[in-house]
């Protein structure tokens, strides 16, 4: 159904967590659209994410931007969500006696900034008891991780932007994006919207959404992330188990709701679309989890696949394009993009609006040049 014109004073292009996160940060003080080309807000990429709350995963600004998110994970605001965020989780970095020297790199990086320390072979088995006693030779253990309830975290941040007033438009495929003016005219398959700025936060299709407004790419690449669910071995109770991740992310293992997650922690380059399991991929997890675990797969219950989008440093790029005037990025997030939604949002409509970077964050150690699009040299 085509719908008449709207106005708004910012339209988000992509409903998934950076564009849900940043728009109900931003509609508290301006109009805002929220413009999604699915359904349904997050079926790409959001809705497919088994996220992890860890401190100690990614590169640094990751890592900044997901200390500055733990106040909010533990007290978001009223009646945001009616349960918990985080439910206590824990993860085990492993590694192989030819991954020691990896290992150790790990801990000493992370180490002077998150609560972590070195475990033998014993004390690893002892908290993952299906590991193989002759494949693990140590571990990190970070027993601050914890599960994130990723729909809880979406759909907090879509009732929040309700809440304030926000229209979001769904099965609206973004056709055209036009200056007009001092602002842009967005055409899309439900109509026309009219906004003084566009906020890119359109995940794997953030450099074409960018190529429509006239935007040079910042060279994202989509990479296809596969998961499986299986059962646990009969009699066994997995819930209390640490999340298990190879050092070098060949694999992961994951208890979830008494069965479990596995991947084989895949990064295979993709074209924006909707991503499906490979079966080299699924072969690939199944073989690399049973050498690691006592574990036979007999049956796959259930697999996906999603894409995590990133630039050449893994650094999400927030700030306006240099060149387009009203065009901003927020793009890139990678697979970091659930735990560093509640402080990128804020950092990101901070920069939007004028604002200084705030003080908790800026505490941590971010900078507006270390996430703008200038890094990459959009002109060259």
């Amino acid at each position: 159904m085509i719908e008449p014109s709207k106005s708004a004073d910012i339209a988000v292009i992509g409903a998934g967590i950076a564009g849900a996160s940043v728009a109900a940060e931003l509609s508290a003080t301006q109009r805002v659209v929220l413009i999604e080309r699915e359904g349904q807000p997050g079926y790409h990429t959001t809705g497919r994410s088994a996220a992890l709350f860890t401190e100690t995963y990614g590169p640094p600004a990751i890592r900044a931007l997901s200390r500055a998110s733990a106040p909010f994970f533990d007290a978001p605001p009223g009646g945001f969500s009616d349960h918990p965020l985080l439910t206590p989780r824990g993860v085990l970095m492993i590694a192989r006696k030819d991954q020691l020297a990896s290992l150790d790199r790990l801990i000493a990086e992370v180490a002077p900034l998150g609560d972590v320390r070195r475990l033998s072979a014993e004390e690893t088995r002892a908290m993952a008891p299906l590991l193989r006693a002759d494949y693990v030779a140590a571990a990190m253990h970070e027993p601050g991780a914890r599960d994130i309830d990723v729909h809880a975290l979406h759909h907090g941040y879509l009732r929040w932007f309700r809440a304030h007033g926000g229209d979001l438009l769904t099965d609206a495929d973004v056709r055209a994006l036009t200056r007009d003016g001092a602002g842009w005219r967005i055409e899309t398959s439900r109509g026309e919207v009219r906004a003084d700025v566009v906020v890119n936060a359109s995940g794997a299709w953030a450099d074409q959404i960018a190529g429509l407004a006239g935007a040079a790419p910042v060279g994202l690449v989509p990479k296809r992330r596969t998961a499986l669910t299986v059962a646990a071995p009969e009699g066994s109770d997995p819930n209390p188990w640490p999340m298990v991740v190879d050092v070098d992310e060949d694999f992961y293992l994951k208890p979830d709701a008494g069965r479990l997650l596995i991947s084989p922690a895949d990064e295979t380059p993709s074209p924006p679309c909707d991503a499906q399991p490979d079966e080299y991929d699924v072969a690939l997890c199944v073989d690399r989890v049973e050498t690691a675990f006592d574990l036979s797969v007999r049956r796959i219950e259930s697999r996906w696949a999603g894409l995590r989008s990133f630039v050449a440093d893994k650094t999400p790029v927030v700030g306006f394009d240099p060149h387009v005037p009203g065009f901003f990025w927020l793009a890139g997030q990678g697979g970091y993009g659930i735990q560093s939604a509640p402080a990128l949002a804020r950092l990101a409509a901070s920069v939007l609006q004028g604002r200084p970077i705030p003080a908790d964050i800026a505490d941590q150690g971010v900078t507006e040049a270390d996430l703008r699009p200038e890094r990459l040299d959009l002109a060259a």
